[in-house]
C-alpha cells in the first residue's frame, strides 16, 4: 500500500496576467519507508507538488487529478479533515527552519503544542515528550535546549527541532522540501543520518524535494526528475544517477561540482597581497569570533574560506571588507593599513573591493530598476561620470555577466534567482574591483544555475585579473573554483594551503571529517563511503 498517492496532478495558478499552469500530469507514490526524490530546477513544480500533498497551495491555486495520503484524499478536501492529517499522518519539513519556529516561543512548548494538538495528553506529559523527541534529534542537553528560544540554537539545531516537531505524532509520510540546502556539509549528513533513521525505525514513507544531487544519491531510493511542471523520467536512484536516460537529467548531472580525488595545484602567485590578514583577533560581547587568523589573497588568484557555521569564515570575510574592525592584529587592502585610514582615502580605497552576497535580494533595491542598482556605485563612487557614461558602463557589464539588455528596465523581483545573483555581481564589477568578495553566492542555487554564475565569475577573473575571496561551505565548489583553501574552524584557522594539496591530503582530522561528509551524486560511491564511516565510528 502506497503512503502517498498522486495520479494525473494538474496545478494552475490565477494570476492578473492570466492563467498559468505550474503542475502537468504528475503521477507518483510513496511506500512506507522509503524516499522519493523529486528534483529539478526552481521553476520545475517540485514544491508545488509537493504543497498539493498536504493540501497547503495557496488560494489563487486550482488542482485536479488524484492526491492521497495513507487512503485520505487531499484534492477538494475541507479546511477541517486536512488540520487532522497536518502533523498527525503527514508532517513538513522546510528548507528555513525559521518559517516554521515562533521566535517568540520557547522550542520546548512549540513541540509539546503539536503534541496536544493532536492527542489528549496532559501538559506535563507533552513537556516530558517534547525533551524526549529533542534527545532523538540528537539535541545537546535537550531538558536545557527546551527551555530556549529559536535564535538561541545554531542553524542545524533549529533544523532538528523542525524535525521533532514533525515527527512527533509518528507521521506516515514526512515531506521535506529541501531540508539541508542551507546547512554546512557535516550538519547537512547529520540531519540525513537522522531522517534515514526515522525512516527506518518507524517506516516512515518520505518525499525529498531537493537540487542536491548528492543528497539524492546519499538518502533516496527512487528518483522522480521534473522539468517545467512534468515528470520527464523517474526510477530507482542507481539508475537515473547513473544511467540517466533524458537529456535534461544528463545536464542536470553535468552541471553538479564534484570532489576529486586526484589533481595537481596551480604554480602559486608570487606579487604582492591584495588583501592581508595578520594575526586577527575579534570579540562580539563574550564570543571570540576569530582568534589569531592570519592569510592573504594575490593578485588574480581566488582563495577559498571553508568550514561549518559559527567557524568564522564569513566574519574574516568582513574584516577584509572593512566592515568589522579587529580587536588584534592587522589587515592590509591594496598594501594600505586599514586600520589607519580614514574618510575619503579610505573610501577610495573601498571602492576597489565589489562584495557578491548569498540572498541578492537582500542586497538589491526592489524599488529599482536593474539597471539603477548596477550604476548605483557609479553614482556614489564616480560622481563626475555623466549619465550618458554611466548607462554605457552599466549596458557593457550586463553584456558581461551574460544578461540581455532588455532586462535592464526590470525590477530585481521580475528575475530568476540565478539572473539576480548576476546582476549583484554585475552591480560589484561595474567599479571594475581589484578584489571581489563572494560570500555563499551559489549555495541557494540549482546546480545548473550555480555552474553558469561560477562561469561568468572564472570568466571574469580570467579578462579583469581581479582577486576573489570565496567564502563556501560546498567544498567541490572550492576544489573547482579556488587556487588555494583557507580551513576555518572555532574561529582559527585550522589549516591552508594549495587546494588540490589541501583537500587530498589534509592534515588534519577535522579536515578529513570535512571532506567525508560531502556527498557525491553516485549513490554505490557514496554506499561505500557512508558505510566506511560507520565501521570507523564502530571501530
Amino acid at each position: 500500500m502506497n503512503i502517498l498517492t498522486i495520479e494525473d496532478l494538474g496545478v494552475t495558478f490565477s494570476t492578473e496576467t492570466g492563467d498559468v499552469p505550474a503542475v502537468r500530469g504528475v503521477s507518483l507514490h510513496v511506500r512506507p519507508g522509503e524516499t522519493l526524490a523529486l528534483v529539478g530546477e526552481s521553476g520545475s513544480g517540485k514544491s508545488t507538488v509537493a504543497l498539493a500533498a498536504m493540501g497547503l497551495l495557496p488560494g489563487n491555486a486550482r488542482a485536479s487529478g488524484r492526491v492521497a495520503v495513507d487512503g485520505t484524499e487531499i484534492v477538494g478536501a475541507s479546511e477541517a479533515s486536512l488540520a487532522r492529517l497536518r502533523g498527525r499522518t503527514a508532517s513538513m519539513v522546510f528548507q528555513e527552519p525559521a518559517t516554521a519556529l515562533d521566535p517568540l516561543t520557547r522550542v520546548g512548548a512549540q513541540i509539546a503544542e503539536v503534541v496536544r494538538n493532536h492527542r489528549d495528553v496532559s501538559r506535563s506529559e507533552a513537556a516530558r515528550e517534547a525533551v524526549e523527541l529533542l534527545r532523538r534529534v540528537g539535541i545537546p542537553e535537550p531538558e536545557r535546549r527546551a527551555s530556549a528560544f529559536p535564535f538561541q540554537l545554531s542553524g542545524g539545531q533549529r533544523q532538528r527541532v523542525v524535525i521533532a516537531m514533525a515527527i512527533a505524532n509518528s507521521p506516515s509520510l514526512l515531506i521535506a522540501d529541501e531540508p539541508t540546502t542551507a546547512l554546512d556539509v557535516t550538519v547537512q549528513a547529520e540531519i540525513l543520518d537522522l531522517l534515514r533513521r526515522l525512516a527506518a525505525d518507524s517506516g516512515t514513507g518520505v518525499l525529498l524535494v531537493t537540487h542536491n544531487m548528492g543528497v539524492v544519491a546519499d538518502f533516496a531510493d527512487r528518483v522522480a526528475v521534473m522539468l517545467r511542471g512534468e515528470v520527464v523520467e523517474t526510477g530507482p536512484v542507481e539508475q537515473v544517477l547513473l544511467r540517466p536516460e533524458h537529456a535534461y537529467t544528463r545536464g542536470l548531472l553535468a552541471a553538479v561540482p564534484r570532489l576529486r580525488f586526484s589533481g595537481e595545484d596551480a604554480p602559486p602567485a608570487e606579487e604582492p597581497p591584495v588583501v592581508r590578514l595578520r594575526d586577527v583577533s575579534v570579540r562580539f560581547g563574550r564570543v571570540q569570533a576569530l582568534d589569531g587568523v592570519s592569510f592573504d589573497v594575490r593578485p588574480g588568484e581566488t582563495v577559498g574560506l571553508v568550514g561549518e557555521s559559527g567557524s568564522g569564515k564569513s566574519t574574516a570575510a568582513r574584516v577584509a571588507l572593512g566592515l568589522v574592525a579587529p580587536a588584534a592584529g592587522s589587515v592590509s587592502l591594496f598594501g594600505a593599513d586599514l586600520g589607519r585610514v580614514r574618510g575619503r582615502k579610505r573610501r577610495a580605497l573601498l571602492s576597489g573591493v565589489g562584495v557578491v552576497l548569498q540572498d541578492p535580494v537582500a542586497s538589491l533595491d526592489a524599488r529599482m530598476s536593474v539597471a539603477e542598482c548596477v550604476a548605483e556605485p557609479l553614482r556614489v563612487h564616480r560622481r563626475g561620470m555623466s549619465g550618458a557614461e554611466r548607462r554605457d558602463r552599466v549596458a557593457k557589464v550586463l553584456e558581461l555577466v551574460r544578461l540581455p539588455g532588455e532586462l535592464a528596465g526590470r525590477g530585481p523581483r521580475e528575475l530568476s534567482g540565478g539572473q539576480r545573483q548576476r546582476v549583484s555581481l554585475a552591480r560589484a564589477l561595474v567599479l571594475e574591483p581589484r578584489l571581489l568578495v563572494a560570500d555563499e553566492p551559489t549555495s541557494a542555487l540549482d546546480v545548473s544555475v550555480q555552474r553558469t554564475v561560477l562561469e561568468v565569475i572564472a570568466e571574469l577573473q580570467r579578462e579583469l585579473g581581479f582577486a576573489c575571496l570565496f567564502v563556501s561551505h560546498d567544498l567541490a565548489v572550492v576544489q573547482e573554483f579556488a587556487q588555494r583553501v583557507v580551513v576555518m574552524r572555532d574561529g582559527r584557522v585550522e589549516e591552508q594551503g594549495p587546494t588540490m594539496s589541501t583537500l587530498l591530503r589534509p592534515e588534519t582530522e577535522y579536515t578529513r571529517r570535512l571532506i567525508a561528509a560531502v556527498p557525491v551524486p553516485d549513490p554505490v560511491v557514496q554506499r561505500r563511503r557512508r558505510a566506511e564511516q560507520q565501521a570507523e565510528v564502530t571501530a
